[in-house]
């Protein structure tokens, strides 16, 4: 089965795999709200409801992902971010992120500049195995916008770009 698709189509497939079960489960409701009475009608137009939701976060989180085949890996555990790359790397909770910043000029791939409270940066390769779970991450930022973060993404500025700025509190 694994040779039926084309590898690239297969990654096509799997990046848009929220989508893709939003549309079945849509489908699903959809017939049942026009084709069926009583509760499973009901049924049906919640189906579509979640699906619609299901499917605007799945777009999302598919513009966000690169191909996964970046150097290092990053893992999220219990709110602490781990970056471990084949030349630099480290850790950093969550809590104590202060900016988010893009580097499109890093090599080999644009990373995600992450500054901690310390003033501590961890760089972390944007095609990174893992770093799908970024989003959660930063969609997690207080005050942030996911759309500011996927046009920022998309567009890849030719200089560093500030995405996030966590906002001081001021005590006078």
């Amino acid at each position: 089965m694994s040779d039926f698709l084309r590898p690239e189509a297969r990654a096509a497939l799997w990046r848009w795999r929220e989508v893709l079960f939003a549309a079945a489960i849509g489908t699903l409701g959809l017939w049942w709200a026009i084709a069926s009475m009583g509760i499973v009608r009901w049924i049906g137009v919640a189906l579509v409801a979640i699906a619609i939701a299901v499917a605007a976060a799945g777009i999302q989180r598919a513009r966000f992902r690169q191909d996964g085949q970046g150097p290092g890996i990053v893992m999220l555990d219990e709110r602490r971010l781990v970056y471990m790359g084949p030349l630099t790397g480290g850790a950093m909770d969550v809590a104590d992120l202060t900016r988010l910043e893009l580097e499109p000029a890093a090599i080999p791939t644009p990373h995600w500049v992450l500054t901690g409270v310390g003033g501590q940066d961890l760089a972390i390769p944007v095609n990174a195995e893992g770093a799908e779970a970024l989003f959660d991450v930063f969609a997690a930022l207080p005050g942030i916008r996911s759309r500011a973060v996927l046009d920022v993404l998309e567009r890849t500025p030719g200089a560093r770009v500030i995405v996030w700025e966590k906002t001081r509190t001021l005590l006078h």
